[in-house]
């Protein structure tokens, strides 16, 4: 199958779940792939290319062009001052000291804040108990734009994406204005996450076939 045919396959279930896929933006994840296959996802149609890694990304940045790029890993500090301005969004963003690293220097950057509502310690993301303190500290330093989030590793993981779909309503009511992103459902429990709300998915595997070991 082609990264298209496994594209239109995603849309179609998509649509299964009664939404319009054209209202769900797709990051197609292309951490541990090549150029080339950066390159077939542009072929396809997807915009939208998500690394975990600052030092991968910024390597394909020189050599695909045409792509806008997302940050959707773990944004360590001293990996800010390469990462801020480099990246259409940063989707990670889980404590007060990154968003004030950010801040210094970028206040322009666009961002989400990464929220555990899987609350498993190996994941990252701010507590959910914490969120509403974190979100409203990120909105006054830079251009936040919405939520991010991880589903449980096992399970329905139903619950979280709508705990997560919650706290940004909660936000907006509080901020009193959009945060148009929720960025939540991967290539294993996508349709969840889009019958919870998701507007952006990350998808991966489900694209591209197995990473390259």
């Amino acid at each position: 199958m082609s990264v298209a045919e496994n594209l239109q396959s995603v849309r179609e279930r998509i649509t299964r779940t009664g939404r319009n896929p054209d209202e769900i933006a797709i990051v197609a994840v292309t951490k541990g792939y090549g150029p080339a296959v950066c390159r077939a996802a542009l072929g396809a149609g997807l915009k939208v290319l998500g690394e975990n890694r600052v030092q991968e990304a910024v390597s394909k940045m020189d050599a695909v062009e045409g792509a806008q790029w997302h940050l959707i890993g773990h944004l360590q500090t001293n990996k800010v001052r390469v990462a801020a301005g480099r990246f259409a969004l940063i989707q990670s963003v889980d404590s007060r000291h990154l968003a004030e690293a950010l801040a210094r220097i970028d206040v322009e950057q666009k961002v989400l804040v990464e929220v555990n509502v899987a609350r498993e310690p190996r994941k990252t993301g701010v507590d959910p108990a914490e969120a509403a303190e974190l979100i409203d500290g990120v909105a006054e330093m830079l251009d936040l734009q919405g939520l991010m989030a991880m589903g449980p590793a096992q399970g329905d993981p139903s619950p979280a994406f709508q705990e997560l779909g919650a706290i940004r309503d909660a936000a907006q009511q509080r901020l009193g204005r959009a945060l148009p992103i929720l960025s939540m459902g991967m290539s294993e429990d996508f349709e969840a996450a889009v019958a919870a709300g998701s507007t952006m998915l990350r998808l991966g595997r489900i694209l591209f076939g197995p990473r390259p070991s």
